[in-house]
């Protein structure tokens, strides 16, 4: 999941004339070849200027619900792409199905996309929407970091991050904050590829197996933790299902879930972009995973890192434009959902990204095991 490209056109230009080639903002390439990768293909973002180093007003009241933190199955979709005509989160006729809807990104260096759009519309809009969603039984969030934020590699303070983000999500009438920690090579644009190329990567961050990225993420959660209260606001975070492999990274998320489980209210697990075959059937999606990721299956996860299952939230993209691989047909996944269900299942499902995902999507999907 994406976050901010560059934060201008004019970093923009500057960037091309010095690196060389042309910018093409509609094209996807795959992504570079390492261990593990990031899950999506980059956003379309149009030119927006950081927040946090600029004079933000607090808004007016935003009431919030009652029943912020949805208890399980949780059904939450993410929203990064610009939509014509639509300024936020859309009217919540076109999300219904879903509990938790997503503003996606912050960044270390402030708000883009839409997290960005929430905080431009007027005080009376926010409220109005906000309420229409409470009403509807949606809970609000901001997803935080996503594909282009490298805040270990990057050394940024956890518990300063924490803070800083929190106080985001209060300050912005939100109902928590989801932890998409990922950062690969994966940005779209040759320009974008030979810069990042320079820059440290948080994929590389976990996949050096030193312990940086966990215990990053361990004392960024009891932070934020901290600020956000357990049954007050949401706290999730969205780890590709490979993190999870005791057999591929003996620490990993196993390590994170064993340091700060108990902070977390579930995982949006990203079960897509980790190879064509990966994950595309129910056997390998739920039971048995592959060779190249083993024991990274939803019942794997489970028994081998100690997960409740109810904390296990499936995550798959919309389409089979919205990620490399592992696209799986909202019937078969129904199919998936319903048989994990029957074995005790009951954690929800998850999926980038609106607007490819609406209503009809979410409710063809839960129409075996959790019917609308």
């Amino acid at each position: 999941m994406f976050g901010r490209l560059l934060t201008s056109l004019v970093g923009l230009s500057i960037l091309v004339t010095v690196l060389g080639g042309p910018v093409t903002l509609d094209k996807r390439v795959p992504m570079f070849d390492q261990n593990i990768t990031a899950p999506h293909p980059a956003p379309k973002v149009v030119s927006r200027e950081p927040m946090f180093d600029q004079n933000i007003t607090a808004p007016h009241h935003v009431a919030r619900a009652a029943n912020a933190v949805p208890s399980a199955p949780r059904f939450v979709v993410y929203a990064d792409k610009f939509v014509p005509g639509q300024t936020g989160p859309p009217p919540v006729d076109q999300v219904k199905g879903y509990n938790v809807f997503a503003l996606s990104f912050l960044l270390t260096s402030g708000p883009f996309d839409k997290a960005l759009e929430w905080t431009q519309l007027s005080d009376a809009d926010r409220a109005s929407i906000k309420q229409q969603y409470n009403a509807a039984g949606i809970s609000l969030v901001v997803s935080a970091f996503g594909a282009t934020d490298a805040p270990t590699s990057a050394g940024a303070d956890p518990t300063a991050t924490a803070n800083t983000f929190a106080n985001f999500v209060k300050q912005w009438g939100l109902d928590g904050i989801d932890i998409d920690y990922e950062v690969g090579k994966n940005l779209t644009f040759p320009v974008f590829k030979r810069m990042l190329n320079r820059l440290p990567q948080d994929f590389n961050a976990f996949n050096a197996q030193d312990g940086s990225a966990e215990n990053w993420l361990s004392t960024f959660t009891t932070a934020i933790r901290a600020q956000l209260p357990q049954g007050q606001f949401i706290v999730t975070h969205a780890p590709v299902a490979p993190w999870f492999s005791t057999a591929k990274f003996p620490r990993g998320y196993t390590e994170v879930h064993k340091n700060v489980g108990n902070l977390i209210d579930w995982y949006n697990l990203q079960f897509y972009n980790q190879g064509t075959t990966e994950y595309t059937t129910c056997d390998g999606l739920l039971t048995t995973s592959s060779a190249t990721w083993p024991n990274s299956a939803l019942f794997q996860i489970a028994s081998n890192s100690g997960v409740p299952l109810d904390k296990l939230v499936i995550g798959k993209p919309a389409t089979s434009g919205d990620a490399n691989n592992g696209f799986i047909d909202p019937s078969t996944l129904a199919t998936c959902a319903n048989q994990a269900k029957s074995q005790g299942w009951n954690g929800g499902v998850m999926v980038w990204e609106y607007p490819d995902a609406t209503a009809s999507w979410i409710q063809s999907v839960r129409a075996l095991a959790f019917p609308v």
